[in-house]
């Protein structure tokens, strides 16, 4: 039970909180802050104590009514957060430091940017509840046993900027943006030839490979497609990184609770399915998350993941397309590098000194990356 002179607390369970209030402070149609996407990963274990990812959730009350929410996780290494600070809890160590465990807002293996503190629509001055919010996050950190508060993926970076010493951080992402295209073949009509043919080539394959691409939305994604995925996803996984951060259970749950919310791509060979790519929409983003492949097939990576990401958002008028953390290989086919923020308090101040110089030269690094991306861009112009 909150305390009377308490506006402010934190929770170890999403359970602790009431949907109705969390749905409260949502003002856009995300879908990763949506609480079914979020209470799913705790249900399933995907993030939870075990896991490393251990619920710490922010909420505050005006007159006992939630103002704001911060999804947060006490976490004990930085796996499945895709902005990468393991050379500072490097530097930690040597100096004899625990830089684990630390304070994390972000959406656990996703790398999307979004909106970290969640403001009530009742609210008129959204910036200054944010503002209080921070504050408080900060002053926890100072009292529990972790070493430093990181905002993942966040939006407006000259706001959070601004706000009690908080140190940006910026990364890029590759984005496909739609030039209000007609079809696929008007947006291959802006690219330079030698990239158009190339496009091409690589999407014979489907044919050459007698291969039929289906979607599936909404209820038309039965579990039965969702547990091929899975399979997919496995067999990725453990080729690729040795590690499966999500549970089937997880799937399984946001197949219930949030399927209004998911683009799930499926390949079929000879009416068998071969392969598979998961999506998550909104009304302004398609999101490409996971994919998997039971067979090596040249190109199916690029077609699921990327071409077919790009017909969708065409055909649905869908503004943007993010294809998830790193890789120049999507340059060459129409995504563009595009500027990510988070955002870091660091408790010793010796190292905040350290990681704000650091940080200052990675700035001057990444502009110099973006700019040498922008002059390969496949584009015509």
């Amino acid at each position: 039970m909150l305390s009377p002179k308490s506006d402010f607390k934190f929770e170890k369970s999403l359970n602790n909180i009431n949907k109705k209030d969390w749905d409260l402070c949502l003002n856009d149609d995300h879908p990763f802050t949506q609480y079914e996407y979020l209470s799913a990963l705790e249900k399933s274990n995907s993030a939870c104590n075990e896991t490393g990812w251990q619920p710490h959730h922010y909420i505050e009350y005006k007159n006992n009514k939630v103002v704001a929410i911060c999804p947060l996780y006490i976490k004990n290494h930085s796996f499945g957060e895709y902005i990468f600070d393991h050379a500072w809890a490097e530097a930690y160590h040597r100096y004899g430091l625990n830089y684990y465990p630390k304070l994390q807002s972000a959406i656990p293996f996703t790398p999307v940017t979004g909106e970290r503190i969640l403001i009530s629509q009742s609210i008129k001055d959204k910036n200054k509840t944010k503002s209080t919010a921070i504050v408080n996050i900060i002053e926890e950190v100072k009292k529990i046993n972790v070493s430093s508060l990181h905002f993942n993926f966040i939006k407006s970076p000259d706001e959070w900027a601004k706000k009690n010493n908080l140190m940006i951080r910026e990364g890029i992402q590759f984005h496909w943006m739609n030039n209000n295209y007609k079809s696929f073949n008007n947006f291959l009509e802006t690219l330079s030839s030698r990239k158009r043919k190339q496009i091409k080539k690589e999407r014979l394959s489907i044919k050459n490979n007698n291969l039929v691409i289906k979607i599936f939305q909404g209820e038309d994604i039965k579990e039965e497609h969702m547990s091929f995925f899975y399979d997919c996803y496995l067999d990725t996984t453990s080729r690729k990184w040795g590690s499966t951060y999500l549970t089937k259970d997880f799937f399984f749950e946001i197949l219930k609770t949030l399927n209004n919310k998911i683009v799930l791509i499926i390949a079929f060979q000879n009416r068998k399915k071969i392969a598979s790519a998961i999506n998550f929409v909104s009304n302004s983003h398609l999101y490409g998350r996971l994919w998997g492949s039971k067979y090596e097939i040249p190109y199916l990576h690029f077609e699921l993941c990327y071409y077919q990401a790009i017909d969708y958002a065409i055909k649905n008028n869908i503004n943007i397309v993010e294809a998830g953390a790193q890789g120049e290989h999507k340059l060459q086919r129409g995504y563009m590098p595009k500027k990510i923020w988070s955002a870091h308090w660091i408790k010793d101040q010796k190292f905040s000194r350290a990681i704000e110089k650091f940080l200052n030269d990675e700035t001057n690094i990444i502009n110099k990356y973006k700019k040498n991306l922008e002059d390969f861009a496949p584009y015509k112009n």
